[in-house]
């Protein structure tokens, strides 16, 4: 039975959200509407709709670091995946759907309803940098295949997006391969489809895609020839429809037949067409700033001819949810659990809806085709004028596949050649070399190279082995295609694929002695470039490859000029090298410091080790002189150490130098040397104490005129551009050191309460004081600072929950967002949000509704706490819906007071959450 409290929540939720009734535990999409005769999920029966996703981003880590360096263009952010990261893969993790109030009613795993594919480079980058993220898509997988009768949202991508029609035999299979692998290793089943980058196919690409097992692709409407029904007995030749402009039927699935096509045991492969006209709207178009608008765009491609079945499928880059088109996460969210099964629409994915409605009609495909390319493939190798921009040719494009091309014939040469001497089967290596690739702990490689080798292989032979499947790694990422897609070579794409080049080049010659540079570079001066700079391809591979390629020597280096500001331990990970501190001895001699050191360093992919010696003179300021040569024996470099010491003794720079030339030679690097990250980081270091005068400088300007510029800013004159300045200066730098010590004193959790309340008084009063002298500050670390302390004291507050201070610490909080936005700092609130909303479902919620059912027993002291399991209720939270969201039960989960809950519920009011409802019926009791 019912009770009135259930009753009334219902009610609520119902007038808000009608086809949201559905229990958290489930992690079920909402029910669609009921069909009198079967349930849409195991039997096909009415319309279905699939969203297709295909996020993917470039590989764009340097091939000597195997990490992505800074880019300015991608500021605020560090590099253009962290941009588009926080752009859209986490707001799809986590979506909001809001209330007219702009308050979250609920937060939503958007991938548990989209179909996807996300490139494995991508998810690369997503493991090491948000594992939240990437567990949510990993889990959103798994509830989508327990709701679609094992059938995962999740389809695999051809390795690192390369142009499959335009690769040899064996790359093709290799990339299906890698594909494969990659995905299972993650989402713990094979894929049944597979996405092809540009959707890009040809019968040979559909050939090796039956071999390794892909069930499904899918494609634009446009690459279909023609179709028909299946053959039957009554039917044995039905009459082949010929389609043009993209007129085939993309509301069903087609069968795709490899041999002969009149025999339905030949080999074939499923294939999709996604709808044109409304893909083409999601990403050109407005209409996916509404939900209520992508939904009546699906529902005129529905079919009005009483087919028993239907599915209505579109398909667009991920990244335009929330990257390209902001906030449009927060359409789909609702879309799929509210416009879609109002509807009476089931949302599925392909490989469920093609276990429940196997294809009945035949297809032929164009011979060679691609989404975004008319012309076939052309735009991959042609001055087919796809792409272009400005006026700019792409001439370019053939001469760059060629000597691509040039060069990978070559390097099959050097894998067989050397490989068959290491290896067993060296192709099948490779194939397998992604296992490596996934997991490089040297107990997997050794397992790898156990299973592949030839004989046992000596210390040199596996570094050798291991080099020259890193040559074919990087010949494949050679082909990514992003570097011929848009109009000049010497974009950050074009450069990139040189990079992958460059490297596979070099590591051809430590395995074998082979030089093809000098023919590669002269190959590629048959491309020219739209850039007068650069002239042609060799131009930009002279300026912006060779540039960036890295030695043992420069890592060592790295090491000695970073090791004056840096106390490094006896073991030390610089990217993805391994440095061992062997010996190291620092001395001062007034304004100069001299270190000098022996360093082992090893490639943790290549396993390459090599003992080099440094001797590292900072003269002070920017000036640093840093020798690197091989250590040639403990003698030798007992002497060394000794001779270079003895000359610092005569604090003497240029006897020091001397000394170093003696020892090293001329050769030398300096700041400009270090890799961009801690180059910068140094250089902020230096020029602190500077910076230090300045703002002691400006803050006593500021003082002295404090009354002439409030004169000006009564009198509403213009300030003197010098008095601003030092008003602007002096206020920004008292707003960063207040932070930075309330930061410090309030990361002792049950410390430093009246000192943290004085330091949020006195940002208080900056904050009003910049208010009334016109002040922009400049904190750029105030944000980041704040949002970790609202997130630390959020936490204390729901998980470590404390009568005692729970009041001061909730009024704390509510003062730290306050003076963020006193600061105008546009603080993101999206972490503490989700926090809030974890605890919510699992505790507060609970509890509130024992206050509702029992407010006598509750009300005495009632000690006992029902599980979320046991008192939630389908209709019953603000956030009910969003299975996402993992239930995380708090460290410490004592029964709460009606005074408690409603401080906490206060909480959630000033996270823009939603429970106004609940904290006013609590109220009234």
């Amino acid at each position: 039975m019912t009770s009135p409290f259930d009753a009334a929540v219902g009610s609520l939720i119902a007038r808000q959200f009608p086809a949201l009734q559905e229990a958290v535990s489930s992690a079920e999409m909402p029910p669609s509407i009921a069909h009198a005769t079967s349930d849409p999920l195991k039997t096909a029966t009415g319309v279905y709709v699939t969203v297709h996703g295909h996020f993917y981003q470039p590989p764009r880590e340097n091939p000597y670091l195997d990490a992505i360096e800074r880019q300015p263009s991608a500021a605020p952010f560090h590099d253009w995946n962290e941009r588009i990261h926080h752009e859209c893969y986490r707001p799809n993790a986590f979506a909001r759907v809001l209330n007219d109030r702009g308050e979250i009613v609920r937060i939503v795993n958007n991938y548990e309803y989209l179909s996807f594919n996300i490139g494995p480079t991508l998810m690369n980058w997503l493991e090491r940098h948000d594992v939240e993220v990437y567990q949510r898509i990993l889990d959103a997988d798994l509830k989508s295949c327990e709701r679609l009768q094992g059938h995962g949202n999740a389809i695999a991508q051809v390795y690192n997006h390369i142009i499959m029609p335009l690769a040899n035999d064996r790359d093709k299979y290799t990339q299906i391969r890698w594909g494969k692998a990659d995905f299972r290793s993650r989402f713990g089943r094979d894929p049944e489809g597979m996405w092809l980058a540009e959707t890009a196919v040809d019968r040979a690409t559909l050939e090796a895609l039956v071999a390794e097992g892909i069930r499904f692709i899918i494609l634009a409407p446009s690459q279909a020839a023609r179709y028909r029904p299946m053959p039957t007995t009554d039917n044995s030749d039905p009459q082949w429809v010929e389609v043009g402009g993209g007129q085939i039927d993309p509301t069903r699935p087609y069968r795709c037949f490899l041999g002969d096509v009149s025999n339905e045991s030949a080999p074939s492969i499923d294939i999709f067409f996604y709808d044109g006209p409304i893909s083409r709207d999601m990403g050109f178009s407005d209409v996916l700033y509404s939900s209520d608008f992508l939904a009546g765009r699906v529902g005129q491609a529905v079919r009005g001819d009483h087919r028993p079945a239907q599915l209505i499928s579109v398909a667009t880059d991920g990244e335009t949810f929330g990257h390209h088109k902001g906030g449009t996460e927060k359409t789909l969210a609702y879309a799929f659990l509210h416009e879609f099964p109002q509807r009476g629409w089931t949302v599925t994915n392909f490989a469920h809806y093609l276990s429940l409605s196997a294809p009945v009609w035949q297809v032929e495909l164009k011979p060679v085709t691609a989404w975004s390319c008319s012309h076939g493939v052309d735009r991959w190798q042609e001055d087919c004028g796809c792409g272009g921009g400005g006026g700019w040719h792409q001439k370019w494009r053939r001469p760059l596949r060629e000597t691509l091309d040039w060069l990978r014939e070559h390097l099959i040469k050097v894998y067989e050649e050397a490989g068959s001497k290491l290896f067993k089967d060296p192709w099948q290596a490779r194939d397998e070399y992604i296992q490596v690739v996934r997991d490089r702990s040297p107990a997997n490689v050794e397992q790898f190279l156990l299973r592949h080798r030839k004989h046992k292989l000596t210390t040199l032979e596996q570094v050798d082995a291991l080099r020259l499947l890193e040559m074919q790694r990087h010949t494949l990422l050679m082909y990514t295609s992003c570097g011929w897609f848009f109009e000049e070579l010497s974009r950050p794409e074009g450069v990139q694929i040189l990079r992958y080049a460059a490297r596979a080049l070099e590591l051809a010659g430590d395995v074998t002695g082979i030089q093809l540079e000098k023919s590669f570079v002269k190959r590629l001066g048959m491309a020219p470039s739209n850039v007068e700079f650069f002239k042609q391809g060799a131009g930009v591979y002279r300026q912006l490859v060779l540039t960036a390629q890295i030695s043992l020597e420069q890592v060592a280096a790295h090491y000695a000029i970073s090791s004056l500001f840096t106390p490094y331990a006896t073991e030390h990970h610089t990217y993805c090298y391994t440095v061992h501190q062997v010996d190291y001895q620092v001395q001062r001699m007034g304004a100069l410091q001299l270190a000098v050191g022996h360093l082992q360093i090893t490639s943790e992919i290549t396993w390459e080790t090599s003992h080099l010696v440094f001797a590292v003179l900072h003269l002070g300021g920017w000036d640093f002189h840093c020798s690197i040569q091989k250590f040639s024996g403990r003698r030798d470099y007992s002497r060394l150490k000794e001779s270079l010491f003895t000359a610092l003794q005569q604090a003497s720079a240029a006897h020091t130098i001397q000394a170093m030339h003696r020892v090293f030679g001329d050769q030398s690097y300096s700041l400009q040397n270090l890799f961009a990250e801690e180059r910068h980081r140094i250089m902020q270091l230096l020029t602190q104490e500077t910076l230090q005068r300045l703002d002691q400088l400006y803050s006593q300007v500021y003082r002295d005129n404090y009354g002439v510029l409030m004169a000006f800013h009564r009198d509403e004159l213009t300030v003197p551009q010098e008095l601003q300045v030092a008003a602007e200066v002096a206020l920004s730098h008292r707003a960063l050191s207040s932070l930075r010590a309330l930061e410090q004193e309030s990361s002792d959790l049950n410390q430093g309460g009246q000192s943290c309340l004085n330091r949020l008084a006195e940002l208080e009063a900056i904050a009003i004081e910049a208010t009334h002298l016109h002040c922009r500050l400049n904190i750029p670390d105030a944000r980041s600072s704040l949002e970790r302390m609202i997130l630390r004291l959020l936490w204390q507050l729901l998980y470590d929950f404390n009568p005692q201070t729970a009041e001061i610490d909730g009024k704390r909080l509510e003062r730290l967002i306050n003076v963020g936005d006193q600061l105008q700092l546009a603080l993101s609130l999206t972490q503490a949000q989700e926090l809030y909303v974890r605890c919510l479902q699992s505790h507060i919620l609970p509890q509130c509704r024992q206050w509702f059912l029992q407010p006598a027993t509750a009300a005495a002291g009632m000690e006992e706490t029902a599980t979320p399991a046991e008192s939630q209720t389908p209709s019953e939270s603000p956030g009910s819906g969003q299975a996402a969201i993992a239930v995380v039960s708090p460290i410490a989960a004592p029964h709460l007071d009606r005074a408690q809950l409603l401080l906490l519920l206060s909480v959630g009011q000033k996270l823009a959450v939603d429970v106004q409802e609940w904290s006013d019926r609590l109220a009234a009791l």
